[in-house]
């Protein structure tokens, strides 16, 4: 495993991861807004043809009703929530690292790299849930032709107003289910496929931005693997009518599989994994970029 040149600090992941994010979002929103219309879409009715009949029919549907401005809406939920989110997160796995760390140029081993994945995707769920919920309904809401809110801020006060913090907070458990396994695989991804990339005798600070983008594309498609099963349900759960699961993820699983089958746990996999390697590989070259920007800039830090 190739050493680290840099200590690491948490402070400078914050800001970096926050970066990330941010080019995460512009680059992966429209397959993130197709994902969601088409894990939401309602069952058809016997000898009706379902709303959408895969990814390129909905982003077709999408575009011809709605035009480019549909593929990116409810975006300025992810966008105000995503630079703290990214930032935690990236926090979350440094912070992970370093407690796991005797002295500060230990290696640490691909079972620790997860480990303290996981606990950036604990980090993570608190600003995410709510995120996600608001995104989810303001993604749907288009495509079943009603105007409930009027934006991401009209969607938080109704939720609010309607069920208190927990209406805002609907999808927690779902949220942690899907994030903390799925940050673990991610990051630990990133950093072995970062290793096996970099040439003999060089660093991984010196890594050339195809290899970058490669290893950070490929650690999105291996995070969305083990993170869709529990998105369908969370995307299902949160956008459903206040009463309609009164067991949460259970109630899901169980209408889901019963109505559909297995294989609608895996509904929007087309979509995920189109966005999945983009957007992965834009928000880990952003967080690089900004990283060697902060260690030329604060080297002590």
């Amino acid at each position: 495993m190739a050493k680290q040149q840099q200590p690491i600090s948490p402070f400078k992941n914050f800001l970096a991861g926050g970066f990330g994010g941010v080019c995460l979002v512009f680059v992966g929103h429209p397959l993130d807004t197709i994902k969601v219309r088409l894990q939401t879409q309602p069952k058809p009715q016997p000898g009706q043809s379902p709303l959408y009949s895969g990814t390129f029919d909905c982003f077709r549907k999408t575009l011809v009703r709605e035009g480019v401005r549909g593929l990116y809406r409810g975006m300025a939920a992810p966008i105000l929530g995503v630079t703290p989110m990214y930032a935690v997160c990236f926090f979350g796995f440094s912070l992970g690292k370093r407690l796991q760390q005797r002295k500060p140029d230990d290696v640490l081993t691909y079972p620790q790299l997860f480990a303290a994945g996981m606990l950036s995707g604990v980090f993570t769920t608190v600003i995410m849930a709510p995120g996600e919920r608001i995104k989810c309904l303001l993604q749907i809401q288009a495509a079943t032709g009603e105007t409930k809110y009027s934006g991401s801020l009209d969607c938080a006060k109704q939720l609010y107003r309607e069920a208190g913090i927990r209406g805002v907070y609907r999808g927690t458990v779902l949220t942690l289910m899907r994030d903390v396994p799925a940050s673990g695989m991610y990051f630990m991804t990133y950093e072995w496929l970062k290793n096996i990339l970099t040439p003999e005798g060089k660093s991984v600070s010196d890594l050339s931005v195809p290899r970058i983008l490669f290893a950070g594309g490929l650690a999105g498609i291996f995070n969305w693997v083990v993170a869709i099963p529990p998105d369908v349900l969370k995307s299902r759960f949160q956008t459903a009518p206040a009463g309609k699961y009164p067991n949460g993820f259970r109630d899901v699983l169980r209408e889901l599989i019963r109505e559909e089958g297995v294989s609608s746990l895996y509904k929007g996999f087309t979509a995920v994994m189109i966005r999945a390697f983009p957007a992965n590989a834009a928000c880990f070259l952003g967080f690089e970029i900004a990283m060697k920007f902060l260690n030329w800039v604060a080297p002590g830090l």
